[in-house]
C-alpha cells in the first residue's frame, strides 16, 4: 500500500504535465443518405474525415430513415463519405465546425448504383476506457482489459468517485451513499446490499459501459441522493444474424485462518444472438457463472457494563459458491416508418450458498481468556426474477416522438440460514448446551408499472418533454425462526424472532422538462417533477401499521456557457429523495452470531438532498467540477446499537441529522505517445456529518480523497495492454471510520482470427492490497472490523464474434420500472 500511493501520484503528476491542448470543442452534424432516385437508404457506412488529409474521426450508421449523426465533433474542417454494399462511395463538400457554428446540417448525400461488388468496409473507433461528457462520466467496459473477467462491481470500483464499501455492501459515489443503479435504462428495484450482490454476480464481460450522472434531469425519477449509475449491457449491432460467445475461466487465492491456502476456481460463459431481417428485430442472451469466493472477518468489541469490562474478538472465514443464470430475449417490430413496438424479457435464478465459523474469544479487562463461543453457519438462498416490458413508439417526424412502456417484475427469494453455537470455558469445557437455531426468510416482490413520454421540438433548437409515470409495489417478506430443543431434539417455532411484514406503495408522478437557447453561446434546460406518494408497511406478526402519504416537488436546472472555442462552463442544480429500501422498513432481526445481529426499522422516513454543481471543461478533456450537496433526514444504514447487559452489538437504518459534502472533482486524459494513453481521475471531498446519538450531539469533519489511474499500451495492431490503479484515502461512512484502501490490475489482450476472436489475461491485485479496515467509537461503542476477499485473481476469457458486424443495433429503451427495484429484495 505503501507504494501504490507515491507510484499513483508520480502517473497522475506526469498526466497534468501533458494534459493540455489534447483534443477539440465539440459539435454535432447531421444528414440524410439516400439513393440518386431518393429513396432512404437504411445502414448506410457514413465516415467523418478530416477535409486536409481524409484521417478517419468517427463511423456511423443510417437508421430506417436514412438519418445519421455525429456527436462530440471537434472544431475542425471535415468531410463525410457514404457507402454501402453496391452503391460508390461518395463525399460531400467540406464544412466547418467552430463556434459560430456548432451544429452542421448537411445537404442529403445521393448514392450511385456500380456493378462490382464492394469489398466489407470496416469502420474501428476505439472509444478511451474513460469518456468525461458533459453531465456524465462514462467507462466503456468492453474496451478495459483489466475489466475482463471480472464482476460488474469490480469495475465499478475502478470507476473516478467511486468508492466500493463492502464492509456495509455500499457503492458511495464522492464520498456520498445513496446511489441508485440503472441497467439498460431500467432501475434494479434493489436494497443497497443486494444492488451490490446483483453487481457482485453480473459478468463485466457482458458490459458494454457504466454512466455516472451525479446530477440527473427531471425525466428522471427523482430517487438517488448521490445521482445515478447506468450499467449498459452489449447490444449486437448488426442487420442478418450475428452474435458472440464468451468464455472465462480463473483462480482467487486467500489465505484460511488454519494459513492454507485456499484455490478459488471460477467460470463464466454467454452467449449473445441478434437477427435483423426486414422489420423484424429479435435478439437475446444467456450467462451461466459458477464461481466460489471467500471473505474473512474480525470484529473486536470493547463492552463496559456495571463497572467491568469484557473484550470480544470475533474471527470468522466464509467460503462461499455462487451458481446463477441470467437470459434476456426481447422483439422490436418496425411498422413502418413512424411506429415501432417492442416486448423484452430478462431475468435470473441464482443460487448463492455459504458456510463459515465463526470463533468468538471473550477476556476479562485483564484480557484473560473466560469463554469462548463457536459457531457454525449454513446459508442458502435461492432468488429469481422475470421482468417483462412491451413498449411502443411513434415518431412523428422532426424530433417529435411519444413513447409508451408498461412494465411487469417478480422478484422472489427462499433464504434458509443456519447458526449451531457452542460454548466452553477457559479449559475448554461446556458450560451450557448448544444453542441452534434455523432461520427461513421467504419473499415474494411484485411490481407494476406504466410510463409515457413526449417530446416536441420548438424553434431555434429548443425542445419540451412532458411524461407520467405510475408504479405498484407489493412486499411479502417473512422471517421464521425454529430453536432446537436439547432435552427433546425437537424444532420448536420462536415466535419472539420471527415477523411477517408486508408493504405496499404506490408512486404517481408527473413531469416538464424545456431545454433552448439564452442568446447565442449560453444553453438552459429546467424541469419540474411532482412525485406524490402513498405507502403502507404492516408487521402482521406485532399488529403494527405505518402508513404515509406526502406529496414532493423536485425542479432541476442546467445552463451552460461557452466562453471561448477551448472552455466550456456548466452550472446544475437538483433536488432527489431516497426512499428508504423495502427490507430496511422490515422488523425483522437477523443473526450473524449470538453476539451480533441485524434489524429493521418501519419508522424509517425519506431522505433529501439539494446539489449543486460547477463545471469547467477545457478542450472538452479537462474537466474541472466542483459540488456542494445537503442530505438531511439523513439515512444512516449501519447504526451501530449495544445491548451490554446481554453483551450483544447490532445494527440498525436510522434518520440522523443532516450531512453536507463538498467535493472538487479533477479529470483528464492524456496522450503521451502514439502508443501510450492514460485516463486520470483526482476526487477530493470534505464532509460535515452533524446528528444526536442516544440524545448526545454527534459531529464528524472530514478531508478524504481518492485517486485513479489507467495506462493503456498498444504494442501492435494485435497486442495491447492495461495497468490501472486506484486509491482511497481514509474516510468516514455514518459512525465509522475507514482506513485507506487501493489497489491495481495488470492485464493482456491479443486479437485472433482476423479480429473475430479476442483473447484477454488480467490479474486482479496482484499483492492483495484491498482490504476494509475500519473503526466505530462513539459513548459505549467501540469495535474495530476488518475484511478481506479474495480480490486477488487470475482470469482468462476468450471472446468470439460471428455474422455480420457491421450494421445495425438493436433499439434502446429506457422501461417503466426505472426507480422501484433498487429498492426490492435482493440476491447474493
Amino acid at each position: 500500500m505503501k507504494t501504490l500511493v507515491p507510484s499513483l501520484l508520480l502517473l497522475l503528476l506526469l498526466s497534468l504535465t501533458t494534459a493540455f491542448g489534447q483534443v477539440l470543442t465539440r459539435g454535432t452534424v447531421h444528414g440524410n443518405v439516400g439513393t440518386v432516385a431518393g429513396k432512404p437508404l437504411e445502414f448506410a457506412t457514413l465516415m467523418l474525415l478530416k477535409a486536409k488529409d481524409s484521417t478517419l474521426v468517427k463511423g456511423a450508421i443510417s437508421d430506417i430513415d436514412g438519418k445519421y449523426s455525429f456527436e462530440n465533433v471537434g472544431a475542425g474542417q471535415y468531410l463525410v463519405a457514404g457507402q454501402q454494399v453496391s452503391y460508390r462511395k461518395t463525399y460531400s463538400p467540406p464544412f466547418t465546425i467552430d463556434e459560430a457554428h456548432p451544429a452542421f446540417e448537411l445537404s442529403p448525400l445521393s448514392l450511385t448504383e456500380e456493378s462490382k461488388t464492394l469489398n466489407e468496409v470496416k469502420v474501428i473507433a476505439q472509444k478511451p476506457f474513460i469518456e468525461q461528457q458533459v453531465d456524465r462520466t462514462v467507462v466503456n467496459v468492453e474496451n478495459s482489459i483489466v475489466a475482463s473477467g471480472n464482476t460488474a462491481l469490480e469495475v465499478l470500483e475502478k470507476a473516478p468517485g467511486v468508492t466500493i464499501d463492502r464492509q456495509n455492501d455500499q457503492i458511495i459515489l464522492k464520498g456520498k451513499s445513496g446511489v441508485i443503479v440503472y441497467i439498460d435504462g431500467k432501475q434494479t428495484y434493489l436494497s443497497q446490499q443486494e444492488v451490490s450482490n446483483l453487481l457482485k454476480n453480473t459478468p463485466s464481460d457482458n458490459i458494454a459501459s457504466i454512466e455516472i450522472i451525479t446530477n440527473p434531469g427531471s425525466k428522471y425519477d427523482a430517487a438517488g441522493n448521490s445521482g445515478i449509475i447506468n450499467i449498459k449491457m452489449k447490444k449486437n449491432k448488426n442487420f442478418g444474424t450475428n452474435g458472440n460467445i464468451i468464455v472465462g475461466a480463473g483462480y482467487g487465492w486467500v489465505k484460511s485462518p488454519s494459513g492454507i491456502r485456499d484455490d478459488l476456481p471460477k467460470f463464466n460463459s454467454s452467449i449473445n444472438l441478434n437477427h435483423r431481417e426486414g422489420k423484424v428485430n429479435l435478439f437475446g442472451n444467456y450467462s451461466y457463472t459458477n464461481r466460489q469466493s471467500a471473505q474473512q472477518n474480525e470484529l473486536n468489541r470493547v463492552i463496559k457494563y456495571n463497572g467491568a469490562t469484557n473484550y470480544f474478538d470475533q474471527a470468522s472465514f466464509r467460503p462461499n459458491q455462487f451458481v446463477g443464470h441470467s437470459y434476456r430475449a426481447g422483439a422490436d417490430y418496425f411498422i413502418n416508418q413512424k411506429s415501432t413496438i417492442g416486448v423484452l424479457v430478462n431475468g435470473f435464478v441464482n443460487e448463492w450458498s455459504q458456510t463459515g465459523v465463526n470463533n468468538t474469544l471473550i477476556s476479562n479487562e485483564n484480557r484473560q481468556l473466560t469463554s469462548k463461543a463457536t459457531t457454525q453457519t449454513g446459508i442458502q438462498n435461492l432468488f429469481n426474477n422475470v421482468t417483462t416490458n412491451l413498449n411502443y413508439k411513434y415518431e412523428f417526424g422532426k424530433g417529435r416522438e411519444w413513447t409508451v412502456d408498461a412494465d411487469y417484475v417478480h422478484y422472489g427469494g427462499r433464504n434458509n440460514n443456519t447458526l449451531s453455537t457452542s460454548y466452553v470455558n477457559a479449559e475448554n469445557v461446556s458450560t451450557r448446551p448448544n444453542q441452534d437455531v434455523v432461520n427461513r426468510m421467504p419473499s415474494a416482490i411484485n411490481i407494476l408499472a406504466f410510463k409515457t413520454d413526449y417530446i416536441h421540438p420548438l424553434k431555434n433548437g429548443a425542445k419540451f418533454e412532458a411524461g407520467l409515470k405510475s408504479s405498484f409495489v407489493n412486499a411479502d417478506n417473512n422471517t421464521l425462526y425454529d430453536t432446537l430443543q436439547q432435552e427433546t431434539r425437537q424444532w420448536l417455532p420462536d415466535a419472539s424472532r420471527s415477523n411477517q411484514f408486508k408493504y405496499d406503495e404506490n408512486i404517481n408522478a408527473a413531469y416538464i422538462n424545456y431545454a433552448g437557447k439564452l442568446g447565442k453561446k449560453t444553453k438552459i434546460q429546467m424541469g419540474l417533477r411532482a412525485e406524490h406518494t402513498h405507502s403502507i408497511g404492516t408487521s402482521v406478526t406485532l399488529n403494527q401499521t405505518v402508513d404515509r402519504n406526502y406529496l414532493n416537488v423536485f425542479p432541476t436546472l442546467f445552463l451552460s456557457r461557452q466562453l471561448d472555442t477551448n472552455n466550456v462552463l456548466n452550472l446544475s442544480y437538483s433536488r432527489r429523495i431516497d426512499r428508504p429500501d423495502y427490507q430496511n422498513l422490515n422488523p425483522f432481526v437477523f443473526y450473524l452470531d449470538p453476539y451480533t445481529y441485524q434489524q429493521g426499522n418501519p419508522f424509517l422516513r425519506p431522505q433529501y438532498t439539494n446539489s449543486v454543481e460547477l463545471t469547467h471543461v477545457f478542450k472538452s478533456a479537462f474537466t474541472t467540477s466542483i459540488n456542494f450537496s445537503r442530505t438531511t433526514d439523513f439515512i444512516n444504514r449501519e447504526t451501530p446499537r449495544q445491548i451490554p447487559e446481554k453483551n450483544t452489538t447490532y445494527v440498525i437504518a436510522e434518520n440522523q441529522g443532516h450531512l453536507d459534502n463538498i467535493g472538487l472533482n479533477l479529470s483528464f486524459p492524456v496522450t503521451v505517445t502514439k502508443w501510450w494513453r492514460m485516463q486520470n481521475n483526482i476526487n477530493g471531498y470534505y464532509q460535515n456529518y452533524q446528528t444526536f446519538y442516544s440524545g448526545t450531539p454527534y459531529e464528524v469533519k472530514l478531508v478524504a480523497y481518492n485517486l485513479y489511474t489507467s495506462q493503456n499500451f498498444t504494442f501492435s495492431k494485435t497486442v495491447s495492454a492495461e495497468v490501472s490503479g486506484w486509491f482511497n484515502s481514509a474516510s468516514q461512512y455514518g459512525f465509522y471510520r475507514a482506513q485507506p484502501m487501493g489497489a491495481f490490475n495488470v492485464g493482456v489482450q491479443k486479437k485472433l482470427m482476423d479480429g473475430k476472436g479476442n483473447l484477454k489475461l488480467n490479474v486482479s491485485d496482484p499483492f492483495w492490497l484491498n482490504k476494509f479496515n475500519g473503526r466505530a467509537v462513539v459513548q459505549d461503542i467501540d469495535f474495530r472490523v476488518m475484511s478481506r476477499w479474495e480480490s486477488r485473481r487470475i482470469m482468462l476469457t476468450f471472446t468470439y464474434r460471428f455474422g455480420n458486424q457491421n450494421v445495425k443495433a438493436a433499439r434502446q429503451r429506457n422501461s417503466a420500472t426505472s426507480a422501484e427495484q433498487s429498492r426490492a429484495g435482493g440476491q447474493n
